[in-house]
């Protein structure tokens, strides 16, 4: 590797590192405006972000590659598809991140790449390999285990899990880069947010109007909280391997894992840490075998 592509990719590992580091600590955000209703600080979110990312493709003067898009109506209407399991996503984790369980969430972020290895064989005729099973195997084991013993299903974490592997699989298959996709996926949305804001409005519910300045600055602030992790992901994404950029993506669920159980002194005994331990020693095996696969690869390349 020379020292350009040295340099590059070590931009790549500062950009793509604080991207993960922003979602590791998303959770404090939404944490401090749980007492506005999760349905609005997600209207909020859909509103702020669309102004955040136009006002960013106006900048950076893509106006007219953007624009572009909209002349493959194929894409848009993917996109439609794409805004609503996202939406799902986000909605769960904010009301999820007011209701206490950030573990949970959590949990959903550890499990996600194992989810996209089934995604992968289901939707991309991809084969798992042996060590690929075994962390499939550990992560389902990890989850029956929190069933039968702690009487409970971890629907949030399937369901982020879930939908944020969906996504990922919509999204693969849309030809649109990330920050233009996001723009459009929030567009759809913006219609159902503002009007779902006015009918709060007309029954005085609407509660941006009652909370304190502080608390506005929040709920504007959440266009930002969702937007500039992208740009940063979307930078360090171009300039290093998938590899590097599946281990770097645990820095978020660990970061906010640690703040659950250590800040906000969220429920872990020893039979929940069970099932933690489970998914990270498959992750643990998951990363190892693909470090290991993608050198031999490249081996047999040189």
């Amino acid at each position: 590797m020379d020292a350009q592509s040295r340099s590059e990719q070590l931009k790549g590992i500062y950009f793509a590192s604080a991207a993960f580091v922003m979602w590791g600590f998303v959770p404090v955000y939404f944490k401090l405006v749980d007492q506005v209703s999760a349905l609005e600080v997600l209207a909020h979110r859909v509103l702020w972000s669309v102004l955040f990312l136009a006002l960013y493709i106006l900048v950076t003067k893509r106006s007219r590659e953007f624009l572009s898009i909209f002349r493959q109506p194929k894409v848009v209407s993917a996109l439609a598809l794409s805004a609503i399991v996202i939406s799902l996503n986000w909605l769960v984790f904010i009301w999820a991140v007011g209701q206490d369980r950030i573990v949970e969430t959590t949990l959903g972020y550890f499990i996600n790449p194992l989810i996209n290895i089934l995604f992968g064989m289901a939707f991309f005729g991809e084969r798992l390999r042996s060590i690929q099973w075994v962390s499939v195997c550990l992560a389902a084991g990890a989850v029956a285990y929190q069933v039968i013993l702690l009487g409970e299903l971890p629907w949030v974490a399937l369901t982020l899990a879930g939908c944020f592997s969906a996504y990922s699989v919509l999204r693969k298959k849309i030809p649109v880069d990330s920050v233009s996709g996001l723009l459009i996926e929030t567009l759809w949305l913006l219609p159902i947010a503002l009007a779902y804001m006015g009918w709060l409005f007309s029954h005085n519910e609407f509660q941006i109007l009652s909370v304190d300045n502080h608390m506005v600055w929040l709920l504007l602030g959440t266009g930002l909280v969702t937007s500039l992790p992208l740009l940063a992901f979307a930078s360090g994404a171009r300039r290093l391997s998938l590899t590097l950029i599946g281990l770097l993506q645990y820095i978020g669920p660990s970061i906010a894992f640690l703040i659950a159980v250590f800040y906000y002194h969220e429920p872990m005994d020893e039979r929940r840490l069970v099932t933690f331990i489970l998914i990270w020693i498959a992750l643990a095996l998951f990363s190892a075998e693909g470090i290991l696969f993608q050198r031999r690869r490249n081996r047999l390349k040189g």
